[in-house]
């Protein structure tokens, strides 16, 4: 029996290494209630450093915003993600939005304090706008990194392959205007608390 045990910890261990982070599965309209803020943006700077207490290394991404989707309109807001390279120091939090000098982006943000937000659902509140080779059509494409996920159902509790597709840009912000003006169904979770806690001054 002990032996089991320990295949079985290892088979565990094996696959949460393999997936990355555990989260909360949401839909586009989960994840368009549970943000504090939804914007079109330009990554303009990206800037890793070291947390107050020295414990862990963050990095903020300054993001130009073009439109906003919901919440307060700014001209631009940070990100704060956890992780990131301080000289000889480099931590990886696997399933998170990955970000790149001068990409476009739509975000899904939870505030954390007064002057940052973070991605809602990890890589989940991340899309990367591209567009034709002739410029007409403009896509939303899901951060890559939400494969990394291991996505867990609300009312099961289990492990979904629930994924993200691309599509049009347009169709993307109809859906998170329609969720926004859909009341909650009592019962219904939004999925508040849908990423890793941060503290509001790292």
């Amino acid at each position: 029996m002990k032996g089991f045990r320990t295949l079985a910890l290892a088979a565990l261990a094996a696959s949460a290494a393999a997936w990355g982070s555990t989260v909360m599965a949401l839909d586009l309209a989960a994840l368009a209630k549970a943000s504090d803020t939804v914007v079109r943006g330009t990554v303009r700077s990206i800037e890793s450093r070291l947390s107050k207490d020295g414990s862990r290394v963050v990095t903020d991404v300054t993001l130009d915003v073009q439109d906003t989707w919901k919440g307060q309109a700014r001209q631009s807001l940070v990100v704060l993600q956890p992780g990131g390279v301080v000289g000889e120091v480099g931590q990886k939090v696997e399933g998170l939005a990955g970000f790149q000098l001068g990409e476009e982006v739509v975000v899904f943000l939870e505030r954390r304090g007064s002057e940052r937000f973070i991605v809602a659902g990890m890589a989940q509140g991340k899309y990367r706008v591209e567009r034709s080779s002739d410029g007409k059509a403009v896509f939303a494409v899901p951060d890559p990194e939400a494969g990394h996920l291991l996505l867990i159902d609300a009312s099961t509790g289990k492990p979904t392959a629930r994924a993200r597709e691309s599509m049009t840009l347009g169709a993307l912000e109809a859906q998170v205007r329609e969720a926004l003006v859909t009341p909650v169904l009592p019962g219904t979770s939004t999925g508040t608390r849908t990423s890793p806690k941060l503290d509001a001054k790292p």
